[in-house]
């Protein structure tokens, strides 16, 4: 029989006054709102426990967003790097997923609001991840483009194909010029990810399908507000990616914050102006929340504030991890990194708590492992810090081809992209590139 504690309709037609359907295993119920790094890991270590789990996420399937550069350009097809939910739970028989998007939590009555329903719950896991942050400046994020989710990446591809195409009709050196440069800010791992695969297309690619005008016409900026790239790793990394992306020219402005683009021009606190109709950002995050959460345990960047047992303090059987939790210590002022391997180790830690306050034994703090960072510029260059080991070139870009190829969900996956990147090793070729919709930005 399916319930929620509450009466469920068969046909839905007011979804706020609707329960979703569930089965009733007289279980307590975990709902966790997001299914990324943080939301599968805690699914896993719950799975075949004595709880009902129920999953529910905006879009029906789990995306790698590390890779999401190589979908922006053309270097993957977008479904070798996401992985349906219901096939990774297969034979998972106490997970339920369910396509919603929430709307708002109501912490007094235990419940979640969302655009098809709503569902009660015992134990509450916020695992929403985060959004780009613009912060506030309304012409920068009307004319550019963020990275953080499949169609964002897509959006890029798109743009990118249509202005390429763009620049062979028109006759206008002006425009051509503009059309076919590319700004990226924000010098992080995505940024800096970005901007090598870019340069490689500019390099290898861009000769082969455009002949109609050099490649040389491409540039390609990369513009970071502090004055070393990829600040989170060494300064051996720093210089190294600074180095390698010189090699592939690209343009790298350093200490320049941008202020304003209109979808032409780029300026920046210092007076730069950089001509560039394609802009992708990649400087700053903030956490994705729904409504419902009083401020007071919302804390900088739109996290929630935890104590180490990732529980947010104040609030009955809530829990937060992943990109939208801050566990604030005097280790770590501004939380953990907003990155995989803390989503993923919160997860687990997460599953044992939930465990033990349904058993009334004592939870376990949260003690984050630094496993190391990587990252890519461009093929057979990347950077690697792995405690006190620093690797860069290419036993750093093997290292990271193997970590990510493992990381990605679905053997299928792993065989698509592993074959993908064995051809595009030996040829640069890359993914077919079709335009299959008309991209228009659309302003807020």
């Amino acid at each position: 029989m399916l319930t929620n504690n509450a009466i469920c309709t068969s046909t839905i037609t007011n979804y706020e006054a609707s329960a979703i359907c569930l089965p009733n295993p007289n279980l307590p119920r975990v709902v966790i709102i997001g299914g990324g790094f943080a939301g599968l890991s805690l699914v896993e270590g719950l799975k075949n426990k004595p709880v009902q789990v129920v999953l529910i996420d905006k879009n029906n399937y789990h995306q790698f967003q590390p890779l999401l550069y190589q979908v922006a350009t053309s270097g993957l097809e977008p479904d070798s790097i996401a992985f349906p939910f219901r096939k990774q739970f297969k034979g998972y028989k106490n997970v339920s997923f369910r396509l919603a998007e929430v709307q708002e939590i109501d912490t007094n009555l235990k419940k979640t609001q969302t655009n098809k329903g709503y569902l009660t719950y015992d134990f509450l896991v916020v695992a929403t991840g985060t959004t780009t942050n613009f912060f506030g400046m309304k012409n920068v994020e009307n004319n550019s483009l963020g990275m953080k989710s499949i169609r964002d990446s897509l959006n890029i591809r798109h743009l990118m194909l249509q202005n390429l195409e763009q620049a062979t009709i028109t006759c206008n050196t002006k425009e051509r010029d503009a059309l076919t440069n590319f700004a990226i800010v924000g010098g992080g791992p995505a940024g800096v990810e970005m901007a090598g695969a870019l340069a490689e297309f500019c390099k290898y690619i861009l000769p082969k399908d455009y002949p109609e005008y050099p490649s040389s016409i491409m540039k390609i900026y990369l513009v970071e507000g502090s004055d070393k790239l990829i600040p989170t790793m060494s300064e051996k990394a720093s210089a190294k990616t600074l180095k390698y992306l010189k090699e592939l020219n690209v343009e790298v402005l350093l200490n320049e914050i941008v202020t304003d683009y209109d979808g032409e021009i780029v300026k920046t606190k210092s007076g730069k102006e950089l001509v560039a109709k394609n802009l992708i950002w990649t400087a700053g995050v903030k956490g994705e929340l729904p409504k419902g959460i009083d401020e007071k345990h919302i804390v900088g960047g739109n996290r929630l504030k935890t104590n180490q047992y990732l529980q947010v303090e104040g609030i009955e059987n809530v829990f937060a991890m992943g990109d939208i939790a801050a566990v604030i210590t005097n280790k770590t002022p501004k939380g953990h990194p907003q990155v995989a391997q803390p989503a993923i180790q919160q997860g687990k830690i997460t599953a044992k708590n939930i465990i033990n306050s349904i058993n009334n034994k004592p939870l376990t703090p949260f003690h984050y492992k630094d496993k190391g960072s990587l990252a890519t510029v461009g093929k057979r260059r990347a950077v690697a810090d792995l405690g006190k080991l620093k690797f860069t070139g290419y036993f750093a870009w093997l290292l990271w081809s193997f970590v990510h190829l493992m990381s990605i969900s679905g053997f299928r996956n792993k065989i698509v992209v592993g074959f993908n990147w064995a051809i595009s090793y030996f040829s640069y070729e890359k993914s077919n590139r079709i335009i299959i919709r008309n991209y228009h930005k659309e302003t807020s």
